[in-house]
Parts: C-alpha cells; sequence; structure tokens
C-alpha cells in the first residue's frame, strides 16, 4: 500500500500542464488515466490517479523544501525523464546522477515545471 493516495497542482493552463506531464511521465511508466476541463489526472495504467492537476489562476507552488518525487524503474528511466522535462520547458534543478548524500544507490534527476512545482525522478 502507498502512504499517499494522491498529490493535486493548481496551475495556470491545463491544457499546457497536461502535455507536459504526458511528456515527463511516459519515460517512467506513467499515463493520463482521466482528463475533462476541470481537470487531468497520472498515474499507472489500470490503477488509480496519484497525480491530479486542477485549473487555479491564482497557483503558486509550495515554498523551498517542498518537492514531488516519482519512482523509476530504473536509471535509464530517469535519464529519460531529464531529458524530456527540459526538452518539454523545465528548468533544470539537478541532473541525473547518484545523489550520496541521500544514499550510494539513490539515483535522481530534479527539475521545476512550468508552474515553478520541483520535481524528480528517482530509482533507488
Amino acid at each position: 500500500m502507498s502512504m499517499l493516495g494522491h498529490v493535486s497542482f493548481g496551475v495556470r493552463n491545463l491544457h499546457r500542464a497536461a502535455k507536459f506531464y504526458d511528456i515527463v511521465l511516459k519515460p517512467l511508466g506513467y499515463a493520463r488515466l482521466w482528463s475533462n476541463d476541470q481537470g487531468v489526472g497520472f498515474g499507472q495504467p489500470g490503477k488509480g490517479d496519484r497525480l491530479a492537476l486542477f485549473p487555479r489562476n491564482d497557483s503558486s507552488p509550495p515554498g523551498p523544501g517542498f518537492h514531488l518525487a516519482f519512482s523509476a524503474p530504473h536509471r535509464a528511466a530517469v535519464d529519460a525523464f531529464y531529458i524530456a522535462a527540459v526538452s518539454a520547458g523545465a528548468e533544470d534543478s539537478g541532473p541525473p546522477g547518484v545523489r550520496p548524500n541521500y544514499s550510494p544507490t539513490y539515483y535522481a534527476a530534479f527539475v521545476i515545471d512550468p508552474d515553478g512545482y520541483k520535481i524528480e525522478a528517482v530509482h533507488q
């Protein structure tokens, strides 16, 4: 059982955000599970959504210290996530690599999405 049921982000442009997450989550094995004018949900196909996006004109990301980490099935998926994210307009916040200050097996990449949310792909 997962500790968290899901996480929701408010985004300024739902179409842009949905397209961004379609691109960056694909290398990790996640996909858009539902969408309508009110929101978009992502997760593993055949399972419930774990990330939901909702349009909010007044949204702003949480402050320093907050980020969302997506599990990656292998290191190559972390690399592909990073390349896809930066190519889709994300800001680099830490290229793929081992983070020995976390653990000798912690391989991750960090980016900031177009709405300012810090996201990570990690394989341990």
